[in-house]
């Protein structure tokens, strides 16, 4: 086989590869609830795409999600952070709710919003989802983390570590899927 003829094939594969990677990744990073999502994301100014990996991270986009600690939904929201979102927002607040994706959605949006206009950058606020705003405002002001991804080592919780991680990473790759999305 010629050169021609390989570089011909290479560039075959090349764009077969660049037409199937983003359906393939598609399927591994679905993102349902795309409306709610863009939706509530749009009236909090946040990128859906942001949400979307908090949501998948959090819960893995399974409505009827609880952790030990008590957190519900989508976005895994504690009842009384849920509680002061539906008091901000005019909503009636039921703790049973917070399993109906779209009022999760919602609050949750809301929160990570205000967390985001709190500390003015994606990392610390998300960390804040995770440990609490409290522990991060503590870790900030103390000098033990200084807010940046290169430095989340410094953050004292493993699981907030991890959170931080795991959904930034997410967060990338939703931008390459669903470059469509914003």
């Amino acid at each position: 086989m010629g050169l021609g003829r390989r570089l011909l094939w290479l560039l075959f594969l090349l764009a077969l590869l660049a037409f199937l990677l983003p359906r393939a990744g598609r399927l591994l990073y679905p993102l349902p609830y795309r409306d709610s999502i863009t939706t509530y994301a749009h009236r909090e100014g946040l990128d859906p795409l942001l949400v979307a990996a908090v949501a998948r991270v959090e819960s893995k986009f399974d409505p009827r999600a609880r952790s030990e600690q008590g957190a519900m939904g989508l976005m895994q929201l504690m009842p009384e952070t849920a509680r002061l979102a539906a008091g901000h927002l005019g909503l009636p607040f039921a703790p049973d709710r917070l399993y109906e994706p779209d009022y999760n959605l919602r609050l949750g949006s809301w929160y990570l919003a205000r967390l985001l206009d709190e500390f003015g950058d994606v990392n610390p606020a998300l960390a804040a989802y995770n440990g609490g705003r409290g522990h991060v405002h503590e870790w900030l002001d103390s000098g033990v983390w200084d807010g940046s991804y290169g430095n989340l080592r410094q953050i004292p919780f493993p699981e907030t570590r991890e959170f931080v991680r795991k959904v930034l990473r997410d967060y990338r790759i939703y931008r390459f899927l669903y470059s469509d999305v914003r």
